[in-house]
């Protein structure tokens, strides 16, 4: 079964650092979707980030420069630390085995070899990560061939509008802690661990392609195609559709409707995939009888 490997993936990309320069092109406009919730006194915009990017796309205009010029304060799912290593050591900890089984020894022998062949050809050691969980594998994997192609999280959204904010001396917020973040993955049961491992194994031929089409959507403000693309699957894997996604999104949704009883103006940025679909950060606000505005040119 393929199992979310376009949504995992660009949570992964949100908590693994990747530095890797891509070579300059013409600059792409983008449209990217934006949402406004208001009420007398507060305004609080939705817009769905992509993680990682490559050179040459010009989103950070129109509306949503915009709003965010308007914006009093930044949110983000978490505030990276600082020092890249304080993240990494945070991923270790947690991932680190503690029951004596190796990685490899977790997986079947067809998997196993499939597994290993996989982090060799994209410069990962295996034999280390067998001290680690298999969500650590995956997502290394999710993550390690997108430089290759192209694509670094310098670029993402979120580090572009972050740096914007503390430019403009903006507040600086966040949904959820790095702890809570890399939880998502490392609570997940040992079977789901080694499904999610294994499919991004299988996944990795189409994953030029499955990102490319990710960022188009993302680039043209198409929320409903970029939803069937990342998040269809969740269908077929309601206990990882309820940790990763929905009932985050319904934490979130509760957030924003606190934040209403505050006024201001805050810009929220999340992964594009928490705002399309079913379930979304909308769905959920809408559930709270709070009304979401999809913000036009």
């Amino acid at each position: 079964m393929k199992m979310i490997p376009a949504l995992l993936r660009a949570l992964s990309a949100a908590l693994l650092m990747i530095g890797g320069a891509a070579e300059a092109r013409p600059a792409a406009t983008a449209t990217p979707a934006l949402w406004q919730v208001k009420d007398a006194d507060t305004t609080i915009w939705l817009f769905g980030t992509v993680h990682v990017m490559k050179p040459g796309i010009d989103w950070f205009d129109g509306k949503v420069k915009a709003a965010f010029d308007g914006s009093d304060e930044l949110v983000l799912e978490i505030i990276e630390p600082d020092d890249p290593s304080a993240m990494g050591a945070t991923m270790a900890q947690m991932a680190l085995a503690k029951d004596g089984v190796t990685l490899s020894d977790r997986l079947e022998p067809d998997a196993r070899g499939k597994y290993q062949a996989a982090m060799d050809a994209n410069g990962l050691p295996w034999r280390t990560f067998d001290m680690f969980n298999p969500w650590m594998s995956g997502m290394a994997l999710s993550v390690a061939p997108l430089e290759k192609l192209g694509y670094s999280n310098q670029l993402g959204a979120e580090k572009i509008l972050r740096k914007a904010a503390q430019d403009a001396g903006k507040k600086l917020g966040a949904l959820e802690t790095v702890e809570q973040q890399v939880g998502f993955f490392a609570e997940l049961p040992m079977a789901q661990q080694v499904e999610f491992l294994n499919a991004t194994v299988d996944g990795l031929p189409e994953m030029e392609k499955e990102f490319a089409d990710l960022l188009t959507y993302w680039q043209a403000g198409q929320p409903d195609r970029l939803a069937k693309s990342m998040n269809e699957s969740l269908e077929t894997t309601p206990e990882l559709a309820q940790v990763l996604l929905t009932g985050r999104n319904a934490s979130w949704a509760k957030w924003i409707k606190a934040r209403l009883e505050q006024p201001g103006s805050v810009f929220i940025a999340v992964g594009a995939g928490h705002l399309a679909g079913k379930g979304s950060v909308q769905n959920q606000l809408k559930a709270l009888g709070i009304r979401t505005r999809r913000v036009k040119e």
